[in-house]
């Protein structure tokens, strides 16, 4: 399970908004990637419920990759408490995911073990993601 932030300079944040789209998406580390297509709010416990799911899948071959880390202090107030004196204590932490976050890397698979392991992880996740694979550029002129 992930642990919260090392440090942080405010213990509680704004909720804010999450808008925009990833400028340039890809993948960096791995062979294959899961991207999200939409915007969510991804908590630490449904990162390691995928974690879980692509591990168990792929019976520990290849590497994988985790690109995001839960880095958003999420607060709530308890059950049957009336509005006012504060805001309320923080309860998990989460990343906030915007269509084009590849969440994902794997390498040392094959594409059909990759795309099993990732759709089982997308059903673990609140938002819709695909497969994309590294491009590889050639310079075919020489």
């Amino acid at each position: 399970m992930f642990q919260p932030p090392k440090s942080t300079k405010y213990r509680k944040e704004h909720k804010g908004r999450n808008r925009g789209i990833v400028a340039n998406p890809g993948v960096h580390f791995g062979e294959f990637g899961l991207m999200a297509l939409a915007h969510s709010r991804l908590t630490a416990r449904q990162i390691e419920s995928a974690r879980r799911a692509i591990t168990h899948s792929l019976k520990r071959v290849g590497k994988l990759w985790i690109r995001v880390f839960p880095q958003k202090p999420i607060s709530q107030k308890p059950l049957e408490v009336r509005q006012g004196k504060g805001k309320g204590n923080v309860e998990y932490y989460a990343y906030l995911v915007k269509p084009g976050t590849v969440v994902f890397e794997l390498s040392g698979v094959s594409l059909e073990l990759a795309t099993k392991a990732f759709k089982l992880a997308e059903a673990k996740l609140p938002f819709k993601a695909k497969l994309i694979e590294r491009r590889i550029i050639t310079d075919e002129s020489k």
